[in-house]
């Protein structure tokens, strides 16, 4: 009976492990524009971003186009611990990812000049198939910014 009761102690640990050690962010996610909203206007024409494993945390590559027709790469690699990693290619030089759950991250990017600094949260769905990423700060002009962006699994 006591080894029985050892063996699901044990395999229900490997399932909690397992449970926490899945990322539903990861995988190609493309910005639907129709569905997220912007305040004061749209930054971006169109994004899509390949989420991959790295350790402790994700390298995200992003392309897309800007509102004036500026083409957009950037990339970053960073751990799930709130530490903040470097960025290329955005409006912003860092960021710093915690992770709440298999589906919900926690966010602040910002640039070294003070003036563009958001916070938000990254929620993928239950089913997988949409993740919303919510922000609050300031834009590159210092001005207050919100968005609601809604992202669709490739």
């Amino acid at each position: 009976m006591r080894n029985m009761l050892t063996r699901i102690a044990i395999g229900v640990a490997m399932a909690a492990v397992g449970v926490y050690a899945a990322d539903n962010s990861l995988g190609t996610w493309t910005l639907n524009m129709e569905k997220s909203k912007f305040s004061p206007s749209a930054p971006v024409k169109s994004l899509t971003s390949t989420r991959e494993a790295s350790e402790g945390g994700v390298k995200v590559t992003t392309t897309g186009e800007r509102a004036d027709g500026a083409a957009i790469e950037s990339s970053y690699t960073a751990k799930y611990d709130g530490s903040e990693s470097p960025v290329t290619g955005a409006p912003f030089d860092t960021i710093s990812i915690k992770r709440v759950n298999a589906n919900t991250f926690t966010l602040s990017e910002r640039k070294k000049d003070g003036k563009l600094s958001l916070r938000g949260r990254s929620v993928v769905s239950k089913d997988g198939k949409t993740m919303t990423n919510t922000l609050r700060g300031t834009n590159e002009d210092g001005k207050a910014y919100s968005a609601t962006m809604v992202w669709e699994k490739q």
